[in-house]
């Protein structure tokens, strides 16, 4: 599997990514199986893919005590990356948590600590520096971001810190980040990390018609706001144009003779601003089917492939708008 540095960080990681926010139950997920998720790890190591994704906040931490167990006696073979939540930036509470981590982790050092979302409650640059010296300390590798804008990005590099990686909503349907966000982040040599990549299976084929997606699934701006009673966008949503592009990415998929899933992490993976691919799954079957339906599309894959699937999701670009919060909108977008 090809590998890709993170910015200058000097950590060279696989493109396809096991992101952990399935694992440990919790809301929208279902019962919790924490030796399926431990399983579930194993199959991404045994598939090559040496970087797992989590945080503090999947599930009260239950995502990474499963990381951790998973990773005995193999801990040496594998990038971790973890968050931590804006509320918990205050320098003193930024210590505490990220020692918090490190436990439920069982590890002394993570290789990518990310803010999850932007700083709004605490100084931005205060949060930073505390980053910084725990780099210098060896808890931490390098230093990312997680859903900032254009502002929140701007706001972050005042401060001088290393930022090596935002980690971004990105896939077929999801392509606000395109218009400012890259650029920004081209200029600065920070690489992104693509999470949703399947849009919680929009992009795998589940579904045909919007009435099919469950409501946990129908929170963010693609969909009618009736259609989950958790939905905070207040926006018509894009259901027509969605599902139109859905129809066209299956043909194509057809015609390729590979899975509409490999497609999708294909794509995402051939645009040059993209380091990771972070492919979350609760079972390692699936996982397994996943990583190789995107392999197997690589091989097919050309420059008019990814140029034709831009042209079909096109129009859901337009309606969806720059905004890269695909659940909240206008003032309440909490990236900027």
């Amino acid at each position: 599997m090809e590998k890709r540095f993170i910015g200058n960080s000097g950590l060279e990681a696989t493109v396809y990514a096991l992101g952990t926010m399935p694992l440990g139950g919790g809301s929208g997920w279902g019962q919790e199986d924490e030796q399926q998720g431990i399983e579930t790890i194993h199959a991404a190591l045994d598939l090559g893919i040496n970087i797992l994704d989590t945080a503090e906040s999947y599930n009260n931490g239950r995502a990474e005590e499963i990381v951790g167990k998973a990773l005995e006696g193999r801990r040496d073979k594998v990038i971790i990356a973890t968050k931590i939540s804006p509320q918990n930036t205050e320098p003193a509470t930024l210590r505490a948590h990220c020692e918090a981590s490190l436990k439920r982790l069982r590890t002394d050092y993570i290789d990518l600590y990310q803010v999850h979302w932007p700083i709004r409650d605490h100084s931005v640059a205060d949060a930073l520096a505390t980053m910084e010296q725990l780099q210098t300390e060896g808890k931490i590798r390098a230093i990312g971001v997680s859903n900032h804008g254009v502002q929140d990005l701007q706001e972050v590099l005042a401060t001088g810190a290393p930022i090596v990686s935002n980690q971004m909503h990105y896939n077929l349907l999801s392509r606000a980040i395109e218009a400012e966000i890259v650029p920004l982040c081209q200029q600065h040599g920070i690489d992104i990390i693509a999470y949703m990549p399947l849009l919680q299976g929009l992009l795998v084929g589940l579904y045909d018609r919007p009435e099919q997606v469950p409501p946990f699934r129908a929170r963010t701006r693609h969909f009618k706001p009736e259609r989950s009673e958790a939905s905070r966008h207040g926006q018509p949503g894009a259901e027509e144009e969605v599902f139109a592009a859905l129809r066209q990415i299956r043909a194509i998929a057809d015609d390729l003779g590979v899975p509409m899933v490999g497609v999708a992490l294909a794509w995402v993976a051939a645009k040059p601003f993209i380091c990771n691919v972070l492919v979350g799954s609760r079972k390692p079957q699936q996982l397994v089917a996943n990583i190789q339906a995107a392999l197997e599309a690589e091989k097919v894959f050309t420059p008019d492939t990814v140029a034709e699937l831009d042209r079909v999701t096109e129009e859901v670009r337009l309606k969806l708008g720059n905004n890269p919060d695909y659940w909240q909108s206008g003032e309440a977008s909490r990236s900027r």
